[in-house]
């Protein structure tokens, strides 16, 4: 797909949840796990906003695939709290991207930050606390 920025991947790894968003991509960084789509009708609602549940669903799965990346392999993670605040809207054909750039992993419990950007500007803000099951020794 030629308007996928540069640096994205498709999703391998998807569920019956995220299946009919497809395609979402990810781009990886040492910090973070970042997530991607263009914005088509399968993600807006009646009035063409991008909608709500999309981003508090993708903004969760990128700070816990965040999270996962500064906590020892196998460490399973639940979210405990989610909490998204919309600053504005997004609309049919723009690129979204669910930036997690805030982590604080502790030994059972797991915090993260989330900005989600349409065409580079902030759309919503996710908070996460995650509870964070470690492999055991």
């Amino acid at each position: 797909m030629t308007d996928v920025p540069d640096g994205f991947s498709q999703v391998t790894r998807t569920s019956g949840l995220t299946e009919p968003w497809q395609p979402i991509y990810e781009k990886m960084t040492d910090t973070a796990h970042i997530l991607g789509l263009r914005a088509a009708e399968q993600h807006c609602n009646a009035r063409g906003f991008i909608h709500g549940g999309l981003i508090a669903s993708l903004a969760d799965n990128a700070m816990g695939y965040s999270c996962r990346l500064h906590l020892p392999e196998g460490t399973r993670l639940v979210t405990v709290n989610l909490t998204v605040d919309y600053l504005s809207s997004g609309q049919q054909g723009q690129w979204l991207t669910f930036e997690t750039e805030f982590v604080k992993p502790g030994r059972s419990i797991a915090f993260a930050q989330c900005f989600v950007r349409a065409d580079g500007t902030e759309i919503a803000r996710a908070n996460a606390t995650f509870k964070a099951a470690r492999p055991k020794d």
